[in-house]
């Protein structure tokens, strides 16, 4: 398994070497066997005797990450759809992108994306899961931001990332809740045991964590702003990752711990409110859209939404509904963001003002359109699968239970009315792309190009996830038991194989569709009348503008923030720097009587230690007073050849060792800059200068002697240096306990020093190179 989720990754670091040596071939044909390969090899796991598959790979287990994936019917629905989905996008892509573009930026950051998602609906261990999470928000935003000479691409790009990784950082804070009270890093260990978290005073800010990073990841309201913008993408990132992928790894998110929360009303209260919401809004907000991708962006809002509130419902038949709605969303969804591609590709606009009658000139299009949209409107004919979900979702409204809380009671009364009024709008948006785009007058002369039918190899992809609209729609009982049950009992072992079939009778459900579509029609028809309603709500209020507002004054407090300290002048940093350093330990050391001074148990002094300390303060006082660089850093190195004299003294040999080498590597670094710098001159500074300097520096170096003495003098913890030597040779490999420590037990910090004397290196040089050429000029 865990070579199907990485695979993605893997080909993705040696795509631009096949390239390379196969310039003439477009890339995205090498890409294709990727995803298709994958699918291939999941598709053997459906049927009715699948069972779970858990496997466990060793990463960082002392912290207990390791490497887990676990696949149950919930992971395999949606490693089909990311793996399916995805071989339909690549192929659509060879023909819509152009080969003079980055092509390979383009499958490097789809395969990387793709390897996140995998990793996102696999991973049972909480930590890795939101490592996959973040590298989706990642990957998305270079996706978005592809056309990144596009002004509206970058903003996209930037809003989507910003709002996204908002929710996964609190979302991470949720995660670090659950493994302190549960004790585990296992998703399913944490579904097993809830109680913890259920009786913990912290679970409602633990539900808000977790809500908001599934909010802010599916678009839902009021943090589903970042989508239409989105949008700005090339088509096939919309129809990958804002109808099948993306989006729904918040909906898989709340599907994933919803066991956990299910018994708890206000988790049904929140994500049924916040989900009916954002259909009804979603629903309403794209019927006023005039780009293409933009009513599709609001529609996959409204649909998201109403798959989240049958998640909030948390009843049998909401929750097969809501797993039944994913797969079918992202069969009709996907064809359709693939059709307004086409449009736009072969009529050179996407706005639907300039479109119209498109049905004699892409006849293959708007037939697929017709199927993608009936279905999404959830119109009742037996071959569309949208209105097999779309029922099932009315039936769960029906259904809700009374609750005891108040509100609750209130809501589950309310749904049904909202479920209505959000479907209705989303019958309107429906037939406002279809017979917008296809139907209607010509305009030809608004037209950039003149309109034909696309290409066979651009068809291929939307005709094939039209097929499966009517193929699901016509035999819905081929995905039941084999795929759709394991899923839905994956969320509750409660739910059992439900009943798909057209025709249940003239019940409530099938009579609120016949109310949709009568109501729907005619606001259809009656558009232009009713429209002006938008200036009203959302009116000059948008939360676009918030979003813009708070990013505006946001950067203008830093940039004031900024300004007031960063003056220039390094003195005022070191002020700042080492005068905050001074304040903040010793109020924490009184605070917690850090201070702790003891002369017992001290070690005898010879003459020759204290000739060696005399010699490093006078070498270290004469830094102050000498003139000359030179002299300066040799003087200085006294001081540190002095402290490895001290080292050899006390038997630490390869302290000593390793102080006389970084002390020479220093001064011989420090003579070759200061070769190149001005000559050293007594400042001529005021006498008030003078003295905050002096209170500073020795306020300072005060300050590090008491706390060196306090830490000599204090026992507080047990100390360490017993592990080390116990466990150098078996975790590191070495006798060698200083090396072993450096290398192993802190070869981060260690890798981190490396890093920062490289970039220090780096800035020197610059500063030298860039002072030799202005001379030079």
């Amino acid at each position: 398994m865990i070579f199907t989720i990485f695979i993605p990754l893997l080909f993705a670091l040696i795509l631009p070497l096949i390239s390379r040596c196969i310039p003439k071939v477009h890339p995205g044909y090498f890409v294709l066997f990727v995803p298709l390969g994958i699918f291939i090899y999941y598709i053997q796991y459906i049927g009715s005797k699948f069972t779970a598959i858990t496997e466990t790979y060793k990463w960082i287990p002392s912290l207990h990450i390791n490497l887990t994936f676990h696949l149950d019917g919930l992971s395999l629905l949606f490693v089909l759809l990311i793996s399916g989905i995805g071989s339909l996008v690549v192929l659509y892509s060879i023909f819509y992108l152009h080969t003079y573009e980055r092509l390979n930026h383009f499958y490097i950051y789809l395969l990387i994306f793709m390897t996140a998602m995998l990793g996102v609906v696999t991973s049972d261990n909480v930590f890795v899961l939101y490592t996959f999470w973040e590298l989706t928000s990642i990957s998305s935003f270079l996706l978005i931001g592809y056309w990144h000479f596009k002004e509206r691409s970058r903003y996209g790009a930037l809003k989507s990332m910003l709002i996204t990784v908002f929710g996964g950082l609190s979302m991470f804070g949720g995660l670090i809740f659950l493994t302190i009270l549960t004790g585990t890093t296992s998703i399913r260990e944490m579904i097993a045991n809830p109680e913890p978290i259920l009786n913990s005073q912290f679970l409602p800010l633990i539900l808000a964590f977790i809500l908001l990073g599934a909010f802010t990841k599916s678009a839902q309201f009021p943090f589903h702003i970042w989508l239409p913008d989105a949008m700005e993408a090339p088509t096939p990132v919309s129809a990958y990752l804002h109808s099948a992928t993306m989006v729904k790894a918040g909906l898989y998110l709340i599907a994933r711990f919803s066991p956990i929360f299910a018994t708890y009303e206000w988790f049904f209260i929140v994500v049924s409110l916040v989900g009916i919401i954002t259909l009804c809004w979603g629903s309403y907000m794209a019927v006023r859209q005039t780009d293409l991708k933009a009513i599709l962006a609001y529609s996959t809002i409204s649909q998201l939404g109403m798959i989240m509130a049958m998640l909030g419902f948390g009843t049998e038949v909401a929750i097969f509904a809501a797993v039944f709605h994913i797969l079918n969303h992202a069969t009709f969804k996907g064809g359709l963001f693939m059709i307004a591609g086409i449009v736009d590709h072969e009529t050179g606009t996407r706005d639907i003002r300039k479109l119209g009658g498109l049905l004699t000139f892409m006849p293959i299009s708007a037939t697929l359109a017709l199927f993608g949209t009936f279905s999404m409107a959830g119109i009742p004919l037996p071959f569309l699968n949208g209105f097999y979900s779309k029922e099932m979702f009315f039936e769960s409204a029906v259904l809700l239970s009374n609750e005891t809380n108040s509100f609750a009671a209130f809501l589950s009364n309310a749904v049904p009315y909202l479920a209505i009024l959000g479907s209705v709008f989303t019958f309107v948006y429906s037939m406002y792309f279809l017979f917008g785009v296809f139907g209607g007058q010509k305009k030809l002369d608004q037209l950039p190009k003149k309109p034909h039918e696309a290409p066979i190899g651009m068809l291929l992809s939307p005709f094939i996830l039209v097929s499966g609209v009517i193929l699901i729609g016509l035999f819905p009982s081929l995905f039941n038991q084999s795929l759709l049950t394991h899923a839905a009992s994956s969320i509750s072992q409660t739910v059992n194989t439900m009943d798909i079939k057209f025709w249940h009778g003239l019940n409530v459900p099938f009579i609120m569709s016949l109310i949709v579509v009568g109501i729907g029609i005619i606001l259809t028809i009656t558009r232009k009348t009713w429209q002006p309603i938008y200036r009203l709500l959302p009116g000059k209020f948008s939360l676009n503008k918030v979003y813009d507002s708070i990013i505006k004054n946001v950067d203008v407090f830093s940039k004031r923030i900024t300004n007031f300290y960063m003056t220039g002048s390094l003195r005022t940093y070191m002020l700042i720097i080492i005068g905050t350093i001074v304040a903040v330990t010793t109020f924490i050391m009184i605070n917690t009587d850090g201070f702790n001074i003891k002369y017992d148990n001290l070690a005898s002094i010879s003459v020759l230690e204290i000739t060696v300390v005399i010699a490093i303060i006078i070498a270290a006082l004469a830094t102050i007073f000498t003139n000359h660089k030179l002299a300066v850093i040799l003087v200085t190195g006294i001081v540190g050849y002095g402290v490895a004299i001290l080292f050899v003294i006390y038997r630490a040999p390869d302290l000593a060792l390793t102080q006389l080498v970084i002390e020479t590597v220093s001064v011989v670094l420090f003579l070759l800059c200061f070769y190149h710098l001005p000559k050293m001159q007594k400042r001529d500074e005021k006498p008030k200068t003078k003295l905050v300097n002096a209170i500073i520096a020795i306020s300072f170096g005060t300050l590090m002697t008491i706390v060196g003495i306090s830490a000599h003098s204090s026992n507080w913890f047990k100390s360490i240096s017993d592990y080390f030597i116990e466990t150098a040779d078996t975790i590191g490999g070495g006798t060698n306990i200083v090396n072993v420590i450096l290398v192993d037990m802190r070869g981060l910090d260690t890798l981190f020093e490396i890093t920062v004397l490289g970039i220090a290196a780096l800035a020197i040089y610059s500063l030298i190179k860039l002072r030799k050429d202005k001379e030079a000029k």
